[in-house]
């Protein structure tokens, strides 16, 4: 499945994302394209993708139109824990 999304800037993000998202029950494989803000999302067994989208929501990537200054915000710490961590 592949979701659009905002505040996507860099592979911090990347990594802090495909991290997120693979914490959720089913989901196996995660590939993030900064350029495109898109992610894809793979797994065996159905996913949900409501989950999906409100966990990117919670980290500061939105799907368009969906976020607000506070995303924003969170998608800044959230950028600067990826790199960090990767």
């Amino acid at each position: 499945m592949e979701i659009k999304v905002e505040n996507i800037k860099c592979h911090g993000c990347a990594n802090t994302i495909k991290n997120g998202l693979l914490k959720i029950k089913g989901v196996e494989q995660v590939q993030v394209n900064v350029e495109k803000g898109t992610i894809d999302v793979e797994g065996k067994d159905e996913i949900d993708r409501d989950e999906i989208v409100s966990r990117l929501h919670s980290m500061g990537y939105p799907e368009p139109g969906q976020g607000s200054g506070l995303t924003t915000a969170t998608s800044f710490v959230s950028c600067m824990i990826g790199r960090v961590t990767s």
